[in-house]
């Protein structure tokens, strides 16, 4: 199957075809770094993450590239009430950002680019606007003309008129037009600034991401993503600018994720930049719900809500991940800490089938050779095969990762049957060398694919199971110790209730010639 993904610029999905051939140049909007990381922040890290990973093993050389919003009105307003500058919270903030995705294991970026590193080119950038006649300077702020640009709107699917309606627009009857947005902002006093032809100020909010990445990735990229609260008006305005001031097709594909949100409760929760719209900036203020405030209350109340660190804490950085990725990118995400926890029980039977294959084969799952790349996959026979056909499938319309991730519990499945079927783990000293060559490739191949989304790609630390399956852990020894007694005491009866009782809870014993083992069907 041919790659396809979905272009929210064409509302379609459209085959995947890069601007020079074998190289894919990706940019993903960063977080504005003024206060901690929560697990909005991840969300989009980690899809692009996996879409670099999966476009690598496709034989694509994929440069990624995030940036990081290091001056803003949130950055200002934060530093003063913490009584430091601006430029120590942005590095304290970005320390934790890099921190947080590093545990997350998106180690993936080619390059942080960070916006007071690229003044001369956003200044560049607007000078050359202003030429072309897409911008004007007023009184120390420059600002792009909407109406100039006869395509604006084309990404978002909104006319000029309807970005105002049901908006706030900013206090300023000095510009041509509501809509117009800012380029170049005039520096209050005390307030961070650089010196330009317009006189001392910093960049508005949008020219950031389009003159960092166009310095870093050419003038059209391959795929530009982020949240689909950055849809309108951040990439919208990214769009005008860069295509009014090159004359080239900014990205040639859109890719925008969907927002987290408390179970069924529409509503961001978190996101990119935390941006609900600056009037200065963009033209118009959005509005933030009622509704929306109060989801993200509730959550920032809860753990893991109000910082990333607080949630990895309570779950494995793993377990965080293939939650992520256990729905569709483009859907939403519905945060809880029980749906995690739920995502941590499910992963307990991948562990245990490592375990297994190490008691079995006495080498680590971990330490199995693993190809990056599809033409050098493991070879497996056909019947495994063909997880691996219907995962790269999955992947192939549109990086469906909640598809794929569904494959891997199939692959599981059928590993343990094949285990149980030629009595592999039963205790047995002597095994057919080819039988167990066929399991070796197969347990290749899960972790194989499961790299693809960045997991099964270490062991999991110890004692990060949780309180919960400590506690499960220490009272399902209890009961095979009073079997075990049972038994010994030749009171059958008792001991078979009690496997009798725990099957029908889905637990099954299976007895070795010095011990016992457990587990869940």
């Amino acid at each position: 199957m041919t790659l396809r993904v979905y272009n929210t610029l064409k509302r379609a999905k459209e085959p995947f075809e890069t601007v020079e051939p074998g190289r894919v140049g990706m940019y993903l909007c960063g977080p504005t770094v003024y206060k901690p990381s929560h697990i909005g922040h991840m969300v989009g890290p980690v899809i692009f993450d996996t879409i670099k990973r999966y476009l690598s093993y496709n034989g694509y050389d994929v440069c990624y590239v995030i940036n990081i919003t290091d001056i803003d009105d949130k950055l200002i307003h934060r530093a003063a009430e913490e009584g430091t500058e601006v430029s120590e919270l942005a590095a304290r903030m970005t320390e934790d950002y890099y921190e947080n995705l590093a545990t997350m294991g998106v180690d993936s970026v080619d390059h942080f680019p960070k916006a007071t590193d690229h003044i001369d080119e956003m200044q560049s950038m607007i000078g050359s606007l202003i030429e072309s006649g897409h911008a004007y300077p007023l009184e120390g702020d420059v600002y792009f003309e909407v109406s100039s640009d006869e395509d604006y709107g084309k990404l978002s699917g909104r006319s000029i008129d309807s970005t105002l309606a049901g908006t706030r627009v900013e206090a300023n009857q000095r510009k041509r037009h509501p809509a117009d947005f800012a380029l170049w902002k005039r520096s209050r006093e005390g307030e961070p600034s650089w010196e330009s032809p317009w006189g001392r100020g910093r960049p508005g909010w949008h020219i950031e991401c389009s003159a960092m990445s166009i310095k870093l990735l050419g003038e059209s990229l391959d795929i530009h993503g982020g949240g689909l609260d950055l849809l309108f008006p951040h990439h919208e305005n990214e769009l005008a600018q860069s295509e009014s001031c090159t004359g080239k097709p900014f990205a040639r594909y859109w890719l925008h994720n969907g927002l987290m949100q408390s179970g069924a409760t529409a509503g961001k929760v978190g996101g990119g930049h935390d941006r609900h719209g600056d009037a200065a900036d963009s033209g118009a203020e959005s509005i933030e719900s009622e509704q929306d405030q109060q989801v993200a209350g509730k959550l920032a109340g809860s753990q893991g809500a109000a910082s990333v660190k607080e949630l990895f804490a309570v779950h494995d950085p793993e377990t965080v991940r293939f939650f992520l990725l256990a729905t569709h990118y483009r859907s939403p995400i519905e945060l809880s800490d029980q749906r995690i926890a739920e995502t941590g029980k499910s992963l307990l039977g991948f562990y245990r089938l490592f375990a297994a294959y190490e008691r079995i084969s006495g080498e680590s799952a971990y330490g199995l050779a693993v190809s990056a790349s599809r033409e050098t996959s493991v070879l497996v026979d056909a019947e495994f095969g063909a997880f691996r056909d219907r995962f790269l499938e999955a992947m192939d319309d549109d990086f469906n990762t909640g598809g794929a991730v569904g494959v891997l519990f199939d692959l599981r499945t059928a590993i343990n049957a094949f285990i149980d079927h030629h009595g592999l783990d039963d205790g047995a000293t002597s095994r057919d060398e080819a039988t167990l060559s066929t399991l070796a490739a197969s347990v290749t191949l899960l972790r194989e694919l499961g790299g693809l989304l960045g997991v099964f790609r270490s062991p999991v630390a110890s004692g990060r199971m949780g309180d919960e399956d400590e506690l499960v852990e220490e009272l399902m020894q209890v009961l095979i110790g009073l079997r075990s007694m049972a038994r010994e005491t030749k009171n059958y009866e008792l001991a078979d209730a009690i496997r009798d009782r725990l099957a029908s809870l889905g637990i099954t014993f299976e007895d070795r010639n010095d011990q016992t083992l457990w587990r869940r069907e």
